[in-house]
């Protein structure tokens, strides 16, 4: 019997590297993600030594990719949202735009078309949940006012990248070069190179495949789920309850993907927003996240074995090009469209600075748009470059802010005192 098989070398290798990097990164004062993504660079085909199966890589970053979603589903709020929708609605939808567009034009400047333009572009639109996150509960402003609004900010971003997700395939032919959609096959269009009647078509179509997915759920699995779980915790079994949360985010992305075509993210994601309305949604989201973050690592170490460190060498117009839309676009637009809503100084510059960076989204957007042949390689390897050197920013970011918000209280609390 063989026991060095690529499936145990490549999870094995991805998680014992991801756990020394993510370390290295931690005592760095920077995100793990960085340390997960460098993880993925060193088992990758582009620097030597042991190199991971690229074959099962992807696949585990698929099972990533569903728990991540899962876990996103399980914290979407509708309260929360609610509460910040005034601004975080027309405000993310209105960065998002402005994003996609600049993104378009740089893609402009490379000699790309408008569609390659504008899923480049889209791919810099969306923050990371994970270091968003993880930046606000460091600085304890999660439940702050400008940290709902960051929060919920972040939640319409993610809901526009679902829907993006579902309209990218039918749109293939739209989108992709001239010719290019030809080789992705059936499985996206009726036909290659399809006209404004065929595409109308085809997204009608995915539509209602969604359309009725959400129906099931919706109807059946809004009742079903929550009565199972149910029963389960009256057996008592708590590794019963484990095993029936994470049968429950698989087994309802595969019946997506397979029953109604939709992906697996969208399955997930449901998964998740079904079970987040049941009073069991707190310990499904703890029992279920050991195995979502093992995974999530893989994902990312995934991410990381595409890059070529090669392109911040031979392409440093184009990252930086990339760099400057995330991490100067993005925060303008953001801090301009909170000012114009009428808040604080302090307020926009804690928007602005949590969305300069991008994230699993990103990844997951640019993968798919390089599958459907409308995303050039070039693409994707500019939006990792992007991504990793954006979440090594953004700390740094925060720590100026945080300056800055200490010299302004100091400040204030010097003019009261002088008034008084």
């Amino acid at each position: 019997m063989h026991h060095a098989t690529p499936l145990i070398s490549t999870i094995v290798g991805g998680i014992v590297l991801a756990f020394v990097l993510g370390a290295v990164a931690g005592r760095l004062k920077l995100p793990p993600l960085i340390g997960y993504l460098c993880a993925g660079i060193v088992v990758g085909p582009h620097t030597p030594g042991y190199t991971a199966d690229q074959a099962l890589a992807p696949e585990l970053a698929e099972l990533g990719v569903i728990l991540l979603m899962f876990g996103v589903g399980l914290h979407f709020s509708i309260k929360d949202l609610m509460a910040v929708k005034k601004i975080a609605i027309p405000g993310a939808v209105v960065q998002i735009g402005l994003a996609t567009l600049l993104g378009m034009g740089v893609a402009l400047g490379f000699g790309w078309s408008w569609g390659q333009g504008f899923v480049y572009g889209l791919a810099l639109s969306v923050a990371s949940t994970v270091v968003l996150l993880k930046a606000l509960q460091d600085r304890d402003l999660v439940e702050s006012p400008q940290g709902r609004i960051a929060v919920g900010w972040l939640v319409v971003e993610d809901l526009a990248m679902v829907l993006a997700l579902v309209l990218l395939p039918p749109l293939a032919g739209l989108l992709a070069p001239t010719g290019a959609a030809a080789a992705v096959g059936a499985d996206v269009l009726p036909e290659a190179g399809p006209g404004a009647a065929d595409i109308a078509l085809a997204v009608c179509y995915t539509l209602g495949k969604v359309a009725a997915f959400v129906a099931v759920m919706l109807i059946i699995g809004r009742r079903f789920i929550p009565w199972m779980l149910e029963r389960i915790v009256w057996s008592g079994s708590r590794e019963l309850f484990r095993l029936g949360v994470l049968a429950t985010a698989l087994g309802v992305a595969f019946g997506a993907y397979s029953l109604f075509g939709v992906s697996f993210a969208l399955g997930a994601f449901f998964a998740g927003m079904v079970l987040a309305e049941s009073e069991f949604s707190h310990r499904a989201a703890e029992e279920s996240l050991p195995l979502r973050d093992a995974f999530a690592v893989l994902f990312f170490v995934s991410v990381g074995m595409l890059f070529d460190p090669k392109v911040l060498i031979n392409d440093p117009w184009g990252v930086l090009a990339t760099v400057f839309i995330i991490v100067v676009g993005k925060s303008v637009a953001a801090l301009a469209i909170v000012r114009a809503f009428g808040h604080s100084k302090g307020t926009g510059w804690t928007i602005a600075v949590s969305l300069a960076q991008i994230g699993e989204f990103s990844f997951i957007l640019a993968s798919l748009g390089v599958y459907l042949n409308i995303l050039p390689e070039r693409g994707q390897a500019l939006i990792l470059a992007g991504a990793l050197l954006s979440i090594v920013i953004n700390p740094l970011l925060f720590r100026l802010l945080d300056r800055y918000v200490a010299r302004t209280n100091a400040m204030a609390a010097k003019t009261e005192t002088a008034a008084a």
